[in-house]
């Protein structure tokens, strides 16, 4: 069975580049355009966890597609 085009490109280093650059622009533009509160924590939050998928190699969305969590699994 091969993966959805989406997951095969997140599950590749340039996809895993992508998603911790992602995660470290959210936590980014938390910190310089929001005061501090609930909507600044929660930026901080998701892009964490953006950031935390790339460097780990899990994409969240591949269940969604009948993909594996690991990234190396879809490789």
């Amino acid at each position: 069975m091969t993966a959805h085009p989406f997951v095969r490109f997140m599950s590749h280093p340039a996809g895993r580049w992508t998603r911790a650059v992602a995660g470290t622009v959210l936590v980014a533009l938390a910190f310089t355009l929001l005061a501090a509160g609930v909507g600044r924590d929660v930026l901080i939050a998701v892009g964490v966890v953006v950031f935390l998928a790339g460097a780990l190699n899990v994409c969240l969305f591949a269940p969604l597609f009948g993909a594996p969590f690991s990234g190396k699994d879809v490789r």
